[in-house]
């Protein structure tokens, strides 16, 4: 079964929309492992618009499955995750103006920077994970990085999908068994719903463990949480 782990940056950015602690994005951490999700996740960015760096120590109490941190190496994410020690860190290279992730990384460019910080991070006993887009390109470069898993961003797949282009799903299925006979493992995230996420899972034989974040809590205002995060755990069975 692929695991799913649940991003609450939308709950966070509803508390921050009015000020004081509700909805407590502990509170709903706790009833999303509850209703049986496998984790949670969290992007803290350096403006903390939504997820605050203070939440992330409070969630450390409360996750009892598995805890998923995804930030740009910055020193100040760097430490955060060092502290925490969380599961899993998931490596993004989103601008300090990006409004969400929207690309990811450039693993040639940027090949010596990663291997550092994977490297410490592994030090730490740190399941490690690099964003990546599909492309073939960068296959041989983040294998020599050697992370733990790869995160594959799927927000061309989930555009594609909605105008019934599935041909598009052969770029991640060649991308995730060209890095699956590295070792290395495959994760997914990034505009995966409801309507796309079977597909994507049918596609993918070795797809370990998606992040939803967006999508999922918008489809919680119709179908409530507890039936939302069913159907998504049954969709990946």
């Amino acid at each position: 079964m692929t695991k799913l782990s649940v991003n609450i940056n939308k709950i966070a950015t509803l508390r921050n929309s009015r000020g004081g602690n509700y909805p407590d994005v502990c509170d709903f951490a706790v009833n999303i492992q509850h209703y049986g999700a496998d984790g949670i996740t969290v992007h803290p960015r350096p403006d903390e618009r939504h997820i605050k760096y203070e939440d992330v120590y409070n969630l450390k109490e409360v996750v009892s499955t598995e805890f998923n941190i995804e930030g740009n190496p910055i020193d100040k994410f760097v430490k955060l995750v060092t502290n925490i020690k969380p599961t899993q860190v998931t490596l993004v290279p989103d601008a300090i103006d990006a409004i969400t992730s929207n690309s990811g990384w450039d693993t040639i460019v940027h090949k010596s920077m990663l291997q550092e910080v994977v490297n410490e991070f592994k030090s730490y006993g740190i399941r490690t994970s690099i964003f990546l887009d599909p492309k073939l390109k960068f296959v041989d470069s983040v294998c020599e990085i050697n992370p733990d898993r790869v995160e594959l961003y799927t927000e061309d797949y989930a555009r594609e999908f909605s105008n019934d282009n599935f041909s598009i799903i052969k770029d991640y299925s060649d991308c995730a068994k060209e890095i699956g006979r590295a070792g290395i493992g495959i994760n997914a995230g990034h505009d995966l719903s409801l309507k796309n996420i079977k597909y994507f899972k049918e596609n993918i034989s070795n797809l370990l463990e998606v992040s939803i974040g967006h999508a999922l809590i918008s489809e919680s205002l119709y179908h409530g949480l507890e039936n939302t995060i069913k159907k998504y755990l049954e969709f990946l069975s």
